[in-house]
């Protein structure tokens, strides 16, 4: 064992902590679950109350495809959907895009038009069940395909639960799934945040993510500091448009990654609740319910390794564990086999059992934060939530996320560069890539046949375009283009239009042709 341990944020690790430890990191009484500042839980009772939504991400193919999927993991006792969608629609184009080809469904499921949402929740009551849509720069238009959906067929706004991603300011960062520049990307979610609150009251109107962050490199510390930076910034530009702090932010939701440092990552959860209802507190003077942080979180997608995958299954188990121990309200753990190819049926299902097992049987939701009082975590939450304020203290000098964007990139680069030194030089053990290897044969990957299904989806766009009213629908987008000149909220308009069958890809281009395309420093 080497005498000089970092974990990955390179904080050091002591062979043992004790009471004074916990006092020097600053580390004071937790507190009690569900009260203020939520250290140990957004409820007092956590998990004895009501369990983690267990929200399994599916979405390949066609609509067709997903909900089959989607049945299926509902039949196997999932509570709550998670659709991915392909980077078509992600990007804002038409499956018939002359640079979609090659992309429809290949990462989630192609969606051009309100009958493709239709078809992909056949069967399903959208008053009953829980959706989260993991879409950002097209955020607004599926969402009002999904309101417009549930317009159709005769389920209350009122009733619709879910959670739209909506987070744009780190794809900039992170994913580089942007259309629009930043100024005209932000009013879109300013434009959300409003018309949730006036429309949707049980729909959270953004899921502010570290997730793809971490997926990017950072550390957890990093993690917990730009999240919290963007959701800084949209709460400013919300209350700049004059919106209520205690009418959006009680519908405000986060997304974070848990990866394989077990005691880290429980400690990162507990400090990144404390820390944004600090700052909602002393900055806005928010209300209780408008300074939790509840959180949805996915297992680790860069931990999975292709290297003797079934050693994934216990990579994800410790990674949801650390999820549960942390306190998330939703929870997703990815399939084995996800480092080679879309999960199969029985990979998607062991991993939903792994969160029921977790659940179930292992003890850790008997009780809320059962790790409290632990001189290690404590100690641990305590230097990850100081650490975290001095990112901030650096962004907020900076003028705020939007204008620190280039910031971001460049600290989440060096510390993936860092990490992968560490484990090309083996500081970092990582089974089965770097240490305790094996020969091993080819994996056999099955694969949708994506040609089959691309064309069938052109046949299908064509067929609601030849079947649609051209006139109605060069009107609303007219109309659209409007609205984007001026300042109104866009929801209302684009919803029209997509029960018009208006297209994805007309939409973004008619918005598009007024704000122009976002292009990153080179």
């Amino acid at each position: 064992m080497k005498d000089e341990l970092e974990n990955t944020s390179g904080i050091p690790i002591k062979p043992a902590y004790t009471a004074e430890d916990a006092g020097r990191a600053g580390a004071g009484d937790p507190g009690e679950p569900g009260r203020f500042p939520f250290t140990r839980g957004v409820y007092e009772t956590m998990y004895r109350g009501r369990l983690w939504t267990m929200r399994q991400y599916a979405g390949f193919g066609t609509a067709e495809d997903t909900n089959r999927r989607f049945r299926f993991l509902l039949e196997s006792g999932q509570t709550g959907l998670s659709v991915a969608f392909d980077l078509p629609t992600q990007m804002g184009m038409d499956s018939d895009h002359a640079m979609a080809g090659g992309e429809v469904g290949r990462v989630g499921v192609a969606i051009d038009t309100v009958d493709d949402l239709g078809i992909l929740f056949d069967g399903i009551d959208l008053g009953r069940v829980s959706t989260s849509m993991t879409i950002n720069a097209t955020a607004a238009i599926l969402l009002a395909m999904y309101v417009a959906l549930a317009d159709e067929r005769g389920i209350s706004r009122d009733s619709l639960a879910g959670t739209v991603q909506n987070d744009i300011l780190k794809e900039f960062v992170a994913r580089g799934t942007y259309i629009f520049p930043v100024e005209p990307s932000l009013r879109l979610v300013t434009d959300i945040f409003d018309f949730c609150a006036g429309e949707l009251p049980r729909w959270n109107s953004i899921s502010i993510s570290g997730y793809h962050m971490r997926e990017a490199g950072c550390t957890a510390v990093q993690e917990i500091a730009f999240t919290l930076a963007n959701g800084l910034e949209y709460v400013e530009r919300a209350i700049g448009r004059g919106l209520d702090v205690e009418d959006f932010a009680p519908r405000l939701s986060f997304f974070f990654a848990s990866h394989n440092d077990l005691f880290e990552e429980v400690a990162k959860f507990r400090a990144a609740r404390r820390l944004w209802a600090t700052l909602m507190r002393e900055r806005y003077g928010a209300s209780d319910r408008a300074c939790l942080l509840r959180f949805h979180t996915q297992t680790g997608g860069s931990t999975l390794a292709a290297q003797q995958p079934l050693n994934n299954v216990v990579r994800v188990t410790v990674q949801a564990l650390a999820a549960a121990l942390g306190g998330t309200q939703s929870l997703h753990t990815n399939a084995y086999d996800e480092a080679l190819a879309l999960p199969t049926a029985d990979s998607a299902k062991l991993a939903l059992r792994t969160q029921q097992i977790l659940a179930n049987e292992s003890g850790a939701t008997s009780t809320a934060d059962p790790l409290a009082g632990s001189y290690y975590v404590e100690a641990l939450t305590a230097q990850l939530e100081e650490r975290a304020r001095g990112y901030l203290r650096e962004v907020a000098d900076r003028g705020g996320a939007a204008r620190s964007i280039s910031y971001i990139v460049d600290e989440i680069q060096r510390a993936a560069y860092a990490y992968q030194l560490q484990v090309e030089r083996g500081d970092r053990v990582v089974v089965g890539v770097n240490e305790y290897r094996e020969e091993e044969a080819e994996p056999r990957i099955e694969q949708p046949a994506f040609p089959e299904l691309e064309r069938r989806q052109q046949a299908r766009l064509d067929r609601i375009r030849a079947e649609r009213s051209a006139k109605d629908v060069d009107r609303i987008l007219t109309q659209l283009s409007k609205a984007a000149s001026g300042s109104q909220n866009l929801l209302p308009h684009i919803v029209e239009a997509v029960k018009l069958r208006a297209t994805l890809g007309e939409i973004s281009d008619a918005l598009r042709e007024i704000w122009g395309e976002y292009r990153a420093a080179s």
